[in-house]
């Protein structure tokens, strides 16, 4: 029998395989350990038996088994449960890894693999001099990303070498906190606000960072539009459903890249995950704003957001003309002061748009609500009739709309009035044609009720567009935002005015431009090149005199503008219901999408959301709203915590405001998004 004693100080031996940077082949080290001893006993035990003299305040031990990392150097082996059976890896906690950035461009980083993917991405963010990292993720690409490309490489006989921007300098390789670089949360500007040349009195910084001034050029220009070839090999999806894939791999933001299996150097893509982009600003986010650019250009390009043929001729003059602000030399050269300040006043009018409004007055937000009334035609579609317009006397107040049979009738009962709260909103424009309609499909118990609005002339349905996007968000046409909006309408329907006078100039400017460049493969065929380039540059007209940085701002804010906007698709299966559906995940609202038609059935704000959790053995989410409504699915494409971690960081950026001073509560961001409670 052995004593008390015995067990005490029994000890056992623990294998430790030692991941070694200079040695090619990982080392096996026997240690003879017990269970009290606390895991930095441990390492320091492994340091000395190495005998090596090198840095080793990078390395920690790695689980093999259990898939975890064990941090908490004060615990002991017996708090972790690690036994003489436990296969432990000594690795460097930071290690390198590809991004392929919004623009397609490749940077290769060191980046911690210990750190939460929060965590992580913030410190990407700060090397890449992006503000806002909390809007950014990394996405492991599906098997579709790279299916065309393979297809082409097969015929290739020669491999393709990419350019890639090596960053392996950054001050993260040894685990020290990351030098701001160019990030800066001061109010000195470090962008120059027109064309997004790093101001000069930050010049200096750059020997700080492993952005140089020809890296952060890369990052924050545009880069040379794709060959139509290679436009045509990239991945399109074609249906909802293909979109849905498309969101899959988002990496869990409350669990470290090692704990999700991804591999050293392994490629990943960085983008935009969250579209709520806060405090947009040209001085200090010039590369963000064009890798926002980026984002939304590739995504109107293959159709991962639809647009009519209109509007895809507007966002390919704004790309024709970045394109040629890009490469012309004159953008690189520094602007004086007085050129500066003259065009703040006009980019300070945009970023009103970009931010959501800003008040030029307290008092507008606290006077009488107003009122729009006027004459509108509308049509309420219904099975077997014809669509047929009827006019009637509208009055909009407050969130609500109602209507009479006219304008003498206006003190009386209303025909209807409807609450426009959480309703959907859809433009119906076509200037051309000199049509401007509203489409509102307005949640009801059973559904959503469709109704359309026609307007008369742009300033009319400016108004009254307006007054419907803040309406189904809750506000009233008291609010700050709303005289931006309109000018945003207004500004937009402008831009697509077709000017015919432009035609000589198409004539003359079109030899340099290769069109099928600027628009999705599928509108190219529709149209002979010399056709499409004479009705780009037609539309280039009304965009040429904008200089680069607006232009950018213009391009994110038409992409805005678009129906489908901040949609992220999922395919999920509803409880009760027999077949799948489509769930559609924005920045205010979830909404069920029938998967066959594309039509929305249900919209739920997210401001009438109590709560919300993961069944994690039925692996199901479970949705409580205002008045005991609830609703739950099961996730088809991807796995459940995306879709929670999706709502859930919504809700955290609402939480955000200016007065923070761009600090985040990163505890309040593992609440809502880790799906536990």
């Amino acid at each position: 029998m052995l004593s008390s004693t015995d067990f005490t100080f029994a000890s056992w031996e623990l294998v430790v395989r030692v991941d070694h940077p200079n040695e090619e082949q990982q080392k096996d080290v026997t240690l003879r350990v017990s269970g009290d001893l606390h895991v930095g006993g441990v390492m320091l035990k492994l340091v000395e038996q190495i005998n090596i003299s090198q840095d080793w305040s990078d390395f920690a031990l790695w689980w093999e088994q259990k898939h975890c990392w064990l941090l908490k150097t004060h615990w002991t082996l017996d708090k972790y449960g690690v036994q003489a059976d436990a296969k432990l890896l000594f690795t460097p906690q930071h290690k390198m890894l590809r991004l392929r950035l919004p623009n397609l461009k490749m940077v290769r980083l060191r980046v911690s693999f210990s750190a939460v993917v929060f965590k992580a991405v913030s410190d990407i963010c700060k090397i890449l001099n992006i503000r806002r990292s909390e809007e950014l993720s990394l996405l492991k690409p599906s098997g579709d990303y790279f299916k065309k490309k393979k297809k082409k490489d097969k015929n290739n006989k020669e491999p393709i070498i990419e350019d890639i921007l090596n960053l392996e300098s950054s001050p993260t390789a040894s685990g020290s906190s990351v030098s701001p670089g160019l990030y800066s949360k001061t109010m000195t500007p470090i962008y120059d606000p027109i064309n997004g040349t790093p101001a000069s009195s930050t010049m200096t910084w750059f020997s700080d960072s492993p952005l140089t001034e020809q890296n952060c050029s890369i990052l924050a220009f545009s880069q040379p539009p794709q060959s139509p070839e290679a436009l045509a090999d990239m991945y399109q999806p074609r249906s909802l459903v293909d979109k849905a894939k498309l969101n899959a791999g988002w990496l869990d933001s409350s669990r470290s890249l090692m704990e999700q299996g991804i591999q050293e150097d392994e490629q990943l893509l960085l983008r935009f995950k969250y579209y709520s982009f806060f405090d947009l600003n040209p001085k200090y986010d010039a590369v963000r704003i064009n890798q926002l650019y980026e984002q939304a250009r590739w995504a109107i390009l293959l159709e991962e957001i639809d647009c009519t043929e209109e509007e895809m001729l507007i966002f390919a003059a704004l790309q024709y003309h970045i394109s040629k602000l890009s490469l012309s030399a004159e953008t690189q050269d520094f602007t004086s002061e007085s050129e500066v300040d003259e065009i703040e006043a006009a980019l300070s009018n945009l970023e009103v748009t970009l931010e959501g409004g800003k008040a030029d007055s307290l008092l507008e937000d606290i006077t009488d609500i107003p009122k729009l009334a006027d004459n509108l035609k509308l049509f309420r579609p219904k099975k077997l009739l014809p669509k047929a317009f009827k006019q009637y006397w509208f009055i909009f107040k407050d969130t609500s709309i109602a209507y009479f049979k006219n304008k003498e009738l206006e003190q009386g009962e209303p025909l209807e009035k409807l609450n426009l709260r959480g309703c959907e909103v859809v433009p119906d424009v076509n200037v051309a044609g000199r049509k401007f309609g509203i489409k509102l499909l307005i949640p009801v118990a059973d559904g959503m009720n469709e109704m359309y609005l026609r307007c008369d002339h742009e300033n009319q349905y400016a108004q009254w567009m307006a007054a419907c996007m803040l309406a189904s968000k809750g506000k009233t046409m008291a609010d700050s935002s709303y005289q931006p909006e309109v000018l945003n309408i207004l500004s937009f329907l402008r831009m697509k005015n077709r000017n015919s006078a432009s035609q000589v100039a198409s004539s003359l400017e079109n030899m340099d431009m290769n069109p099928e460049c600027f628009v999705s493969p599928r509108c190219a065929k529709k149209h002979k090149s010399k056709q499409l380039a004479a009705r780009i540059l037609e539309a280039h007209q009304n965009v040429a005199q904008m200089p680069l940085v607006e232009a950018k701002l213009r391009f994110i804010q038409a992409w805005q503008s678009l129906p489908e906007f901040g949609l992220t698709y999922y395919l999920v299966r509803f409880k009760g219901s027999k077949k799948d559906d489509i769930l559609g995940v924005s920045y205010n609202r979830l909404i069920k999408i029938d998967a066959a038609t594309g039509i929305p059935v249900t919209t739920w704000r997210f401001t009438n959301i109590k709560q919300w959790n993961v069944n994690w053995e039925t692996r199901q989410v479970v949705i409580e709203f205002d008045q005991n409504v609830f609703t739950a699915f099961t996730c088809l494409s991807a796995d459940c915590k995306i879709v929670h971690e999706y709502i859930g960081g919504y809700i955290f950026l609402s939480t955000r405001s200016k007065d923070q001073n761009e600090t985040l509560d990163e505890d309040l961001f593992h609440k809502l998004t880790g799906g536990q409670d």
